[in-house]
Formats: C-alpha cells, sequence, structure tokens
C-alpha cells in the first residue's frame, strides 16, 4: 500500500489550496459521496499536522499523507493523486 502523487497533481494542490513547502495535506475517510471502494464514504484532503500517519509521499515539499486509522478504506491497495488538466481537477484512484 503506497500513495502516489503526481507531480501535477501536487502542483495543483498548491495552487488551490494555498500550499508551500513543509506543508502537509491530509487525505482522510468521510461519511458521504461516491466512494470507489467502500459504500457510502468517500476521501477528502485537508491541511493538518499528522498524528500517526499510516503512508506518506512527499512531492513539492507538500506531505501528502494519510492517517493509520483510514487506511482501512483502501484494503490493502494503492492510491493515486492524478492531475486531469481537460477538467483542471484532481482524480483519485485507488488500485
Amino acid at each position: 500500500m503506497k500513495i502516489v502523487v503526481e507531480q501535477s497533481a501536487a502542483r495543483w494542490y498548491m495552487r488551490e489550496l494555498d500550499l508551500t513547502s513543509g506543508d502537509h495535506l491530509r487525505i482522510f475517510v468521510r461519511l458521504g459521496g461516491s466512494g470507489s471502494v467502500q459504500p457510502g464514504f468517500s476521501l477528502g484532503v485537508m491541511k493538518d499536522t499528522p498524528r500517526n500517519p499510516g503512508l506518506h509521499q512527499v512531492v513539492e515539499g507538500i506531505t501528502f499523507y494519510m492517517e493509520e486509522d483510514n487506511l482501512w478504506y483502501l484494503e490493502e491497495k494503492d492510491l493515486y493523486l492524478r492531475f486531469n488538466d481537460h477538467e483542471d481537477d484532481i482524480l483519485m484512484e485507488i488500485g
């Protein structure tokens, strides 16, 4: 299991969330939405301070991470954050 963040996705988050090198972006499980793995759940993101990260990757100086207690959502698969330039948005894919 790992988080894979494309450089273009990291830059998008930096622009949209006004992040700078050294910041942390938490990927978390939330109730509702249309999740691709767990019915009734989806993933959210927020700038936060890690407490017990289970996965992380640093791209463009930003640490993207998921807390240990949210890893159940991935079902032992990898999480990919990709930039979709046609939509100017992020695709979160699990595989």
